[in-house]
């Protein structure tokens, strides 16, 4: 039966030897979970979680196929093998319809040992070492390695195999000629480059027999200077495509392209047609990705025709149950990817375990959960920001009875100051999500209401989520009309002049200096401007997509400079996924960044300071504050010297940059246990 609103999503794949029962998958993410003791278990817990809500097929984390692939989780033996059946019985017994492969990831010169290797020995600009370059022999055991693990992935129950040929890892490091020089069989014409892959490809279809998903994955536009050209990508994929893969799945970008592609300034689906195009090219299912997080987005694509399957990584982080819910018509309570990437591919990037910002359970499902109360109590949470709402819903599902104020008009908090800067405006689901949630749960919502103490007395616990207020510098001055906090100028209160210095160069400093320096529509909102500000060419594919392409980056007509206390370069402390990406849309568009700032005072003349201890005058129309914030916590303090039990939560307990993943995590700890 089709369903009415999503007849593509659940319309089911035929592979001939087994069947996918949709077509949204859980596209490989590493979590970190591979790599740590008691993981397997862990993993089999939140893959498991996935597979109950509705996924047609699970795609784990790279595993690698011997130690110069990189660090992390191998799989090359009888005995590892057995270790990973914990997680494919986990998934097999949640759901036996849902299929599960295993990525083989090799890193090449990625990897983070000296032990690397690569076609050539040419260091990558993020790589930690110069990989050493293969000769025959070597070629011959990573052939039989991608082989053997393959075997060993059958072996311990997955379903298929992703082979990653993109990203800058080993595969793709054999395909582009800046770092494959080698003149040998594997090297010099695109028939030779691409012989190792196709060569892997046929080694591990020939371990794991004819009934078994083997998926190879395709750099359709690698995003470098000099990178594949579109006859090569169409002659690889037909290549493998002839030696049986049985899915082809599309990925956009190396890891060091300077073009963003997972940021939530990237528009939704914004690469889906380069899928389509090559789909056009094959006769095997292929799969498109990225900026896809909501079941509708999905539809559109596969209904366009831009692809067979939709990979889905970083929104089943964020919600396990998302194609459940679109199944059964509740997309509204769909917690919503927003793209921030602060708790996922930062901490990848960074060592750290992955999590989820707008789902702290993710990755933590044997550690953290909302178990029903035995004991209902009546809790008021004061502060409908992002940790008010995570510590009100939380409770609330568990079984309280949950009170929530706010002053303002609208639930929010911060976050409503951030879906107003171009670029974050997926920001705005997460507010859709907890205002469904609070409908849904009984949650007693009370706007308007600036909660004081009396208010409060009647209830079992009050939890004080009432944020922060920014912090006004204590300079001369600091009261002089060309002043201007940032909340006002991000509601549009107060007029920004043609020139502006902005005090603070944290998050809040980069979204103000975003938004009073954008000019048209948002390149989020818009694939046609995001293409253009990034120097892409979806129409023409020159080389990687972005060869001799230069960016065009609309700029309003303001001079501004970004000031900051600390000496070192201002960006520094943004995110590692995405910070370079605010920086260098700020220095396209003239942005001034200036660091070893004391500000001394504000005048008619505009904002004197000393940089470096040389005094220096910024003569500008506007000063914005952007230079902190100030925990909000007197009703806290008066609620404890009355004998109710309170609790500090969110930018209220502590108030440094504001940082909603902190908020929410630690609130939804709390309400874990309340």
């Amino acid at each position: 039966m089709t369903h009415p609103r999503y007849p593509h999503v659940f319309t089911p794949l035929d592979l001939g030897f087994t069947t996918l029962k949709n077509r949204i998958l859980m596209g490989s993410m590493h979590t970190g979970l591979e790599d740590i003791p008691g993981g397997f278990e862990r993993q089999a817990a939140y893959f498991a979680e996935r597979a109950r809500g509705g996924v047609g097929m699970i795609i784990t984390g790279g595993i690698i196929p011997n130690h110069e692939g990189g660090g992390g989780s191998k799989l090359s033996t009888p005995e590892e093998a057995a270790e990973h059946r914990i997680v494919t019985e986990a998934v097999h017994a949640a759901d036996p319809d849902v299929k599960i492969c295993m990525q083989i990831l090799h890193t090449g010169p990625l990897a983070m040992t000296p032990d690397a290797v690569a076609p050539s020995a040419i260091r990558s600009r993020i790589g930690r070492f110069v990989p050493n370059e293969l000769d025959e022999d070597g070629i011959e055991k990573q052939l039989g390695d991608f082989a053997q693990c393959a075997a060993m992935a059958k072996l311990a129950g997955y379903d298929g195999v992703e082979i990653i040929g993109s990203a800058g890892y080993l595969l793709s490091a054999f395909l582009v000629e800046k770092t494959n020089l080698r003149t040998d069989q594997w090297g010099g014409p695109f028939e030779n480059r691409m012989r190792f892959p196709v060569e892997v490809v046929r080694r591990v279809r020939a371990a794991v027999g004819r009934d078994f998903i083997v998926i190879f994955r395709i750099a359709a536009m690698d995003m470098l200077e000099g990178g594949m050209a579109w006859d090569e990508v169409v002659t690889l994929a037909k290549a493998v495509e002839a030696e049986g893969v049985n899915i082809i799945s599309t990925h956009f970008c190396w890891h060091e392209a300077q073009v963003p592609t997972i940021a939530t300034m990237v528009p939704r689906a914004a690469f889906a047609s380069v899928t389509g195009r090559l789909r056009k090219e094959v006769g095997v299912p292929v799969i498109t990705s990225n900026r896809i997080n909501m079941p509708a987005v999905a539809e559109e694509v596969l209904a366009r025709g831009d692809a067979d399957l939709v990979s889905m990584a970083r929104p089943m982080l964020a919600d396990p149950d998302l194609v459940k819910k679109a199944a059964e018509g509740r997309e509204d309570e769909i917690n919503t990817c927003i793209a921030c990437n602060q708790a996922c591919l930062d901490h990848t990037f960074g060592g750290k375990l992955t999590s989820c910002l707008v789902n702290p359970r993710a990755c933590r499902e044997t550690e953290l959960n909302y178990p029903p109360v035995t004991l209902v109590r009546s809790i008021a949470v004061v502060g409908a920001g992002p940790a008010g709402l995570a510590y009100a819903v939380t409770a609330a599902q568990r079984g309280h009875q949950v009170t929530l104020y706010d002053a303002a008009p609208r639930i929010g908090g911060q976050f409503n100051l951030a879906a107003r800067i171009p670029g974050k405006e997926e920001f705005s689901e997460t507010l859709r999500y907890y205002n469904r949630m609070i409908e849904k749960l009984g949650i007693d919502l009370k706007l308007d209401t600036r909660a004081d103490a009396a208010m409060l007395m009647g209830y079992d616990k009050v939890v004080i989520a009432t944020g922060i207020t920014p912090r006004r510098p204590e300079i001369e001055g600091i009261d002089h009309p060309k002043v201007a906090g940032y909340v006002d100028v991000i509601m549009g209160r107060v007029p920004v002049g043609k020139t502006v210095a902005i005090m603070g160069a944290g998050g809040i400093g980069f979204d103000v200096a975003e938004l009073i320096t954008h000019q048209g529509t948002s390149a989020a909102m818009d694939i046609a401007v995001f293409a253009k500000e990034w120097g892409i060419d979806f129409a023409n594919h020159p080389r990687g997509g972005v060869t001799g392409i230069v960016p065009e980056v609309a700029r309003a007509d303001r001079e501004v400079t970004l000031l900051q206390r600390k000496a070192s370069a201002p960006g520094k402390g943004l995110g590692k996924t995405t910070g370079w990406t605010h920086k260098l849309t700020l220095q396209r568009r003239g942005v001034r960044m200036v660091g070893g700032v004391e500000y001394l005072r504000v005048d008619d003349e505009g904002l004197h300071t000393l940089v470096n201890g040389e005094p220096q005058l910024f003569a500008v129309d506007t000063v914005v504050i952007c230079a902190g914030q100030v925990p909000l916590r007197a009703l806290y303090d008066e609620l404890v010297a009355a004998g109710v039990e309170a609790e500090l939560i969110g930018g209220a307990y502590e108030a440094m940059e504001l940082d909603a993943k902190r908020a929410i995590n630690q609130a939804s700890e709390l309400a874990a246990v309340a």
